[in-house]
């Protein structure tokens, strides 16, 4: 089954065409795709392809198509997008925020370091805010170049999942 997969500002069909233990013949956008794929803790995989090694960390979002996605030098929003998903956009038309300027917890957590301050510009990458949960630290990183509008929480603050906290313009 093919699927229309969000991954920050770029949209692709993604169908998973063999699966064999952990080796995963993608399709992404008509390329083919043989990777190695190991859950090596709950959330974070462990990536071969063509002889590189990467990690990624998963963070469920606000439902079970919405994930957070750190990688070692980025993070990004995820949606996967399914017949459900594009009828629900259909009917909320209009009514969404603009999410990227909006940085909430995906789950419960304990705000670690803030290393920016309102009023700050920062760099798509860098990170905002970390934030420990599960013994796990995360760090939320800009996914665009951007200014600090309001930092909601503080050091040592704990977090409910999906509180919103910083704002960015």
């Amino acid at each position: 089954m093919a699927y229309e997969v969000n991954l920050g500002n770029r949209s692709a069909k993604v169908e998973v065409l063999n699966r064999a233990g952990n080796k995963v013949l993608l399709d992404i956008d008509g390329h083919k795709y043989d990777i190695d794929i190991a859950m090596v803790e709950r959330g974070v995989y462990s990536i071969l392809y063509k002889g590189h090694s990467y990690n990624v960390e998963l963070i469920e979002g606000e439902s079970s198509k919405k994930y957070i996605v750190n990688t070692f030098a980025k993070t990004f929003n995820l949606e996967i997008i399914d017949a459900e998903s594009k009828y629900i956009s259909s009917r909320n038309k209009g009514m969404e925020l603009e999410e990227e300027n909006l940085l909430a917890s995906p789950m419960p957590g304990k705000v670690v370091r803030i290393p920016v301050k309102a009023g700050d510009k920062v760099t798509a990458g860098q990170t905002l805010i970390v934030v420990e949960a599960m013994k796990m630290q995360s760090e939320f990183k800009a996914s665009h170049d951007k200014t600090v509008l309001e930092i909601l929480v503080k050091e040592g603050d704990t977090v409910n999942a999906h509180q919103l906290m910083i704002k960015l313009e």
